[in-house]
């Protein structure tokens, strides 16, 4: 007798790994045919799910879905939608799980972040009241690298590896023409709430006066004056200034430099871009000369410069998340727990989500130089680990090669349509 099938759903902006991490899930799940009979993947996330729109890897051949593990983007489609709390949209919840139980789904695997971890707590907990019972296991996935327990989550490694390299590359741009040119370039980074991303930019800085010359976190309140009062040493110092900005950089009061005034799909705060607000504070108030860049999804995309270490984190949890499940286990995640920096260690290991859900963690005030402005031998010994090694896709003419899926819808077998 074949066993249950499993969904499994990415959720959220993308990483460059995220498909290494579902290559991982569906990939293991072959192996134990017995117990997962099919793994469907949501189309477009976990609307996937609620619409009963939902693709059959199974139809899908063994070297495309190993294609998967150098593929960016999200091979099924994400999507940012949260579900509310259970009292709030029970009726969102219950749809799950009605259509779980009409295509015998006993495995749900949500490959994302904090939201995610949430979602993916209370779907365990409202299919045992349903009498549907799921096992629901997060599996992790962010570039912001946020979230808790886990010692990284799989996608930051190749961010951080792509803006360390950009970072190091621009400045060598900007020295050559400093004399005559360009004196100030500022690069902007993802990163709302936390500075994990900014600060990978410092691992281009090798001594005293290499860029980049200030980052700017969030986690450190932004003053003008003192900023400036920097730009211009660097400039008379080094006749250049390679700043690194995240996001998320804000005023003391809390209000971000470059807040747009409007919300996304998660209520979060949109902001309109922090290289321009930076860069016409230099000009305004130095008359430096600057170009500026926004990395925006390139960083997120670039799987042709991804981190080995992060490929291989990547994999493991997914890998990890249906040996998991095959023991029984319900409403965990599986983290990485570092061993040791030098050699760089690592395993995998499970956590409750409710440790983890909703919550986020902050780059350490000990990983920040006492300045504000750069990062810590500390900071540097937990990040190069993270981005070393290669693990270069294969190419075609000049341009990397891609997985191409079938996409096989599963048949729906609810007649009622449900509008998300």
């Amino acid at each position: 007798m074949p066993g249950r099938n499993a969904f499994y759903a990415q959720s959220g902006g993308v990483t460059a790994v995220i498909n290494a991490t579902a290559c991982g899930v569906i990939e293991t799940a072959r192996k134990h045919r017995a117990q997962i009979a099919n793994v469907y993947a949501g189309r477009n996330g976990i609307i996937g799910a609620l619409t009963e729109d939902m693709i059959d890897t199974g139809k899908e051949r063994a070297s495309t879905i190993a294609a998967l593990r150098h593929t960016p983007g999200g091979a099924f489609g994400s999507a940012r939608y949260k579900l509310k709390g259970i009292e709030e949209n029970r009726a969102e919840y219950e749809r799950l799980i009605q259509v779980f139980q009409a295509h015998d789904i006993g495995y749900f695997f949500y490959n994302g972040g904090n939201d995610s971890m949430d979602t993916a707590l209370k779907v365990s907990q409202i299919s045992r009241k349903m009498g549907f019972p799921v096992q629901c296991l997060g599996i992790p996935k962010t570039v912001d690298n946020d979230l808790p327990v886990t010692d990284n989550c799989p996608g930051f490694g190749s961010v951080a590896k792509y803006v360390a390299v950009s970072t190091q590359e621009a400045a060598l741009d900007v020295l050559s023409m400093a004399k005559t040119s360009t004196k100030v370039f500022i690069l902007e980074v993802m990163g709302r709430h936390a500075g994990w991303i900014a600060a990978a930019g410092g691992l281009a800085g090798k001594k005293p006066g290499d860029a980049p010359h200030i980052i700017l976190f969030p986690e450190i309140p932004f003053k003008k004056r003192g900023f400036l009062k920097k730009v211009r040493q660097c400039v008379n110092d080094y006749s250049y200034c390679v700043i690194v900005v995240s996001e998320g950089a804000r005023f003391a009061n809390g209000k971000f430099l470059a807040e747009a005034g409007t919300r996304d799909a998660f209520g979060h705060a949109q902001l309109g871009g922090v290289a321009p607000v930076v860069a016409n504070m230099v000009r305004e108030n130095l008359g430096y000369k600057y170009h500026y860049a926004i990395a925006d999804y390139l960083q997120r995309s670039a799987r042709h410069i991804a981190s080995d270490t992060d490929v291989k984190q990547a994999y493991a949890v997914g890998k990890a998340a249906v040996e998991f499940a095959l023991q029984g286990k319900t409403a965990v995640l599986p983290v990485i727990k570092r061993v040791s920096d030098k050699p760089y260690r690592w395993t995998i290991e499970s956590a409750p989500l409710g440790r983890i859900a909703n919550k986020e963690k902050m780059l350490p005030r000990r990983y920040i130089s006492s300045d504000g402005f750069g990062i810590t031998p500390a900071a540097r010994r937990y990040l190069e680990p993270l981005i070393k090694g290669e693990d270069y896709p294969p190419y075609i003419n000049g341009l990397p090669k891609t997985a191409r899926l079938k996409s096989k819808a599963v048949k729906p077998r609810l007649g009622k349509k449900f509008v998300v």
